[in-house]
């Protein structure tokens, strides 16, 4: 890869160097997925079952598992895999459960009372992305947290053919609404419901484009569904100094590279003779990976990018926001004040990013494409719902009422006004 030297970039140069790859086809995406969905709405079923046998190539008309297909995939599921589950949902469900939600209430004047209380969403659908790469750490990811959260309808879609790892990580997050449907035909069928399928309230996990363009346009629709956050193609960038070991840094890279051809890796050095050594690691670990012809076409959107200190490489992540940000330096911990915009970030040569994608506890559901700037990781928050709550005194309603009066007057609103002023003249000021 071509080492790109930032010092001797302008501004718009450094702009055009961190920008993601674009999506020249969104245009003809967002069409077909506009179809889909109106598809789906209109013929319910009948439509999902025409897109399972096109799309997803299902050779059968059922779009759930039964409770027998569940239990034989949980019954037939290889004993190593099912080991690995069990032990990642430990740690996944220890960090998450750790996230209880922040009550407060608070006195504001005497007899005014305001406080915050939450509850979970009642109905959440889960999309667990499958195809070459079927992604059984997603179902642990999403399905774990809505678990703590105690959600009272959890339903999970798959492209066909779901593999016994996602059947059993579901149902081991206590999922039995299982639905062979991939693509955009899933996202629609989740947020308008169908016969067989129940409408949700919110939509979460990751997918390609056309799956994150349905996401999209259902939370446009008031008569949709909301959406855990938005998101793109995956990517990682890699903060290294002359201490990393390129062998390391190289690994890093490529395991966000294979995740699809557009998916972007960064690394960002001080250190030039480090990134050589690194762009070297990575043609050779590059050449004897099974999916080195996605990594490559990823690889080709990438950058080698030399900085003039460490402060300058902070500068340039910050500034990128990424999905996943790797800290390989002499000292991570001194300067992980100053990482600003990542959804995740991985310190040290040791905690290679493949661990919070597993099973480290951390969820690997993350905003992409520069969101890392306002969006956050999910986490167990995301599958409730905050609502606050006031209780009123009658001298509570004295010590405010004059205030919300000549408020609701200034602003012309008099039925406002005069639901304080009534309440006043019966209890008298």
């Amino acid at each position: 890869m071509e080492i790109i030297n930032w010092a001797q970039l302008s501004a718009s140069e450094q702009d055009a160097a961190l920008e993601r790859p674009a999506h020249g086809t969104q245009d003809k995406v967002h069409a077909i997925v506009t179809d889909i969905i109106a598809n789906v709405r209109a013929r319910g079923d009948e439509a999902l079952r025409e897109y399972a046998h096109k799309l997803d190539h299902c050779p059968d008309d059922e779009l759930q598992l039964s409770f027998e297909e569940i239990a034989a995939a949980c019954e037939r599921i290889d004993p190593n895999l099912k080991a690995a589950i069990d032990a990642a949902y430990v740690n996944i469900s220890k960090f998450h459960a750790a996230q209880q939600p922040c009550h407060v209430a608070v006195e504001t004047v005497p007899g005014i009372v305001c406080q915050t209380a939450t509850h979970p969403i009642e109905k959440v659908g889960l999309y667990v992305p499958g195809g070459s790469a079927p992604l059984v750490s997603t179902a642990l990811m999403l399905g774990v947290p809505a678990q703590i959260a105690g959600c009272e309808e959890v339903v999970l879609t798959s492209p066909y053919p779901l593999s016994d790892g996602i059947i059993y990580a579901a149902h081991k997050c206590g999922i039995s609404k299982i639905f062979k449907l991939g693509g955009a035909h899933a996202i629609a069928a989740l947020a308008y419901g169908t016969q067989s399928v129940p409408k949700v309230h919110k939509i979460f996990g990751p997918g390609n484009q056309f799956v994150t363009m349905a996401k999209r346009l259902v939370s446009d629709d008031p008569q949709g569904a909301a959406i855990d956050m938005p998101a793109g193609p995956s990517e990682v960038l890699v903060i290294a100094d002359q201490h990393a070991d390129p062998d390391f840094v190289a690994a890093d890279l490529l395991s966000q590279a294979e995740h699809g051809p557009d998916s972007q890796v960064i690394l960002v050095s001080d250190s030039l003779e480090l990134l050589q050594k690194a762009d070297k690691a990575v043609q050779e670990q590059l050449a004897v990976l099974p999916r080195r012809e996605i990594a490559a076409q990823s690889l080709a959107k990438s950058r080698l990018i030399l900085s003039q200190s460490l402060q300058e490489s902070i500068a340039i992540s910050n500034h990128y926001a990424p999905e996943h940000l790797i800290v390989q330096v002499e000292d991570p911990q001194a300067i992980v004040g100053q990482l600003r915009n990542a959804g995740s970030i991985f310190l040290g040569a040791y905690t290679c990013e493949s661990m919070g994608d597993y099973a480290s506890g951390t969820n690997h559901t993350l905003p992409t494409y520069g969101y890392a700037k306002t969006a956050s990781a999910l986490g167990t928050d995301d599958f409730r719902r905050r609502y606050t709550i006031s209780c009123a005194t009658p001298d509570g309603l004295r010590a405010i009422g004059a205030t919300v009066e000549t408020l609701a007057t200034a602003e012309g609103l008099d039925a406002h006004r005069n639901a304080v002023t009534l309440r006043l003249t019966k209890i008298g000021r």
